[in-house]
């Protein structure tokens, strides 16, 4: 338990718990984490997902992320509503991954959109927020349009950022109807 509480991360895939206890045997692994689940040191989120604090303190998006496993950013929906781009409330977290995903955790619910490697670990416009990556605007805005060319938002745009933002990142421009520029 020593290396729980040594470590940063508070979250954990069976795997991690292996590497971090040391542990090979698979039936060792199962049966130590059943007895800290038991315990209560240890709380199954679900099967082979597993958090040293109790799920209603994580936030909402990291869980996501961390379900994902996988390098991830949040953005389209998630990042538009909360910048006032678009107006109709989300009911989900939007991530963009190499996995292309729908999945619940507890009341949350979860979106990943699969983009190629080439455009997703591309850094333009991406930043970390609370341990989780997370595009900028008008990255945003770039990877809706990706997926979704004639996506509508509900304010204006400076679609020579996005323009720009677009060539940066490698994505095919958005077409000359949007630009007012």
């Amino acid at each position: 338990m020593a290396q729980l509480l040594t470590t940063e991360e508070r979250i954990f895939h069976l795997k991690d718990l292996s590497v971090l206890w040391n542990i090979e045997n698979y039936n060792t692994l199962r049966t130590t984490i059943k007895r800290y689940c038991k315990n209560g040191l240890l709380n199954r989120i679900y099967k082979g997902f597993y958090s040293a604090i109790p799920q209603e303190k994580i936030d909402p998006a990291l869980l996501g992320a961390k379900a994902i496993h996988g390098y991830c950013y949040l953005s389209t929906e998630s990042v538009l509503f909360s910048e006032g781009y678009i107006s109709r409330k989300i009911t989900y977290f939007t991530f963009v991954s190499e996995k292309s995903k729908k999945f619940f955790i507890g009341e949350n619910q979860y979106l990943s959109r699969q983009l190629k490697p080439a455009h997703l670990f591309n850094p333009e416009g991406l930043s970390m927020k609370n341990g989780i990556g997370q595009a900028t605007v008008y990255r945003a805005i770039a990877d809706m349009l990706y997926f979704s060319p004639k996506y509508h938002f509900d304010r204006e745009i400076d679609w020579k950022k996005v323009k720009e933002m677009q060539q940066k990142i490698g994505y095919p421009l958005t077409p000359n109807r949007y630009v007012n520029s």
